[in-house]
């Protein structure tokens, strides 16, 4: 691999990892764990015991950051967490 290719290469390495975007989920004092786990899993495709780590970090943190990714892959996931009543953003 010649410096030029391995330099164009290492870019497009930086600028994939600056487009990620993080879902941040927000503690309140209106919903279940229950709930809340069972939203992660339908929005977020989580598996259970990843869901109730994250409930569990929310509720004792404040937030937690409960997927990565695109903005255009987060957005609807996002918007699934928000329509269920949960306090989440795209950060």
């Amino acid at each position: 691999m010649s410096l030029k290719e391995k330099i164009s290469e290492e870019l497009l390495l930086e600028e994939e990892v600056a487009t990620q975007n993080e879902i941040v989920l927000y503690n309140d004092d209106v919903n279940t764990f229950d709930h809340v786990i069972d939203t992660l899993i339908y929005a977020c495709e989580h598996t259970a015991e990843q869901a109730e780590q994250c409930s569990l970090i929310v509720h004792y943190k404040g937030k937690c950051t409960v997927k990565t990714g695109g903005y255009d892959d987060l957005k609807p996931q996002c918007s699934k967490l928000l329509e269920a009543g949960l306090s989440a953003e795209i950060v």
